[in-house]
């Protein structure tokens, strides 16, 4: 086997790693925040529902909920520097073992729910750090407007006559984030006792599965 051929398919190996961890990294993005929506009644991953959400709480004079959200904004955004900080010091298996124990946190201190609703943003956060690109393009994992966006430019450009398909990688987040949020939803309606760890379970399991990934893959999937 040539050289070439040998970078090929370690290249398409490490992609096909690497979108297997988004898919199920968003699928967990998914499920926490449906069951947060239904549990909590606000999004703890879908920052710009939860921007809107304070505007209209802010003119409706509802300053309580408003400062809510606004610490929530915040502590999604710590989250994602905290997620950067262990990343940088750790692989990607470091940061989801952060989530998993934010997740298992937020289901140990039900009350009261603005707690719940904290700690689960600031793990959805924490999250985003996990994995940032495959093969350089960027990825979104607890939100997928930009995925949706750079799909539709992605199509936009094939029909112009550009046979690059690398943008088709697009759909494995919203897919996974699809999935996950129906699978959230069904748990939240018929066991709601005991739906508030199912996102502690599924982030343990990815966070098993991330660390089987070798280190000279994983680093690849962060921002350099």
């Amino acid at each position: 086997m040539s050289v070439a051929r040998r970078r090929r398919l370690i290249r398409r190996q490490r992609s096909s790693v690497g979108l297997a961890l988004v898919a199920a990294i968003s699928f967990l993005a998914g499920m926490t925040d449906a069951i947060g929506l239904m549990a909590v009644g606000e999004f703890v991953s879908f920052m710009s529902g939860n921007t809107t959400r304070a505007a209209v709480a802010l003119a409706e004079s509802d300053v309580e909920r408003a400062i809510l959200l606004l610490t929530g904004l915040v502590a999604f955004v710590l989250g994602n520097t905290c997620g950067v900080v262990v990343a940088a010091r750790s692989r990607p298996s470091g940061v989801l073992l952060c989530v998993t124990a934010l997740l298992a946190a937020s289901a140990l201190v039900p009350e009261p729910r603005e707690v719940r609703f904290l700690l689960l943003i600031f793990a959805m956060g924490t999250i985003n750090a996990a994995v940032e690109q495959i093969e350089g393009l960027p990825i979104g994992l607890t939100y997928v407007t930009g995925a949706l966006s750079r799909f539709g430019r992605g199509l936009g450009r094939f029909i112009l006559g550009v046979r690059d398909r690398k943008w088709l990688v697009q759909i494995v987040p919203w897919t996974g984030m699809l999935a996950g949020a129906i699978a959230g939803a069904s748990l939240q309606r018929n066991a709601a006792g005991a739906a508030v760890w199912a996102p502690f379970i599924v982030a343990a399991l990815v966070t098993a599965a991330s660390i089987l990934i070798p280190r000279r893959w994983s680093v690849r999937f962060l921002q350099r």
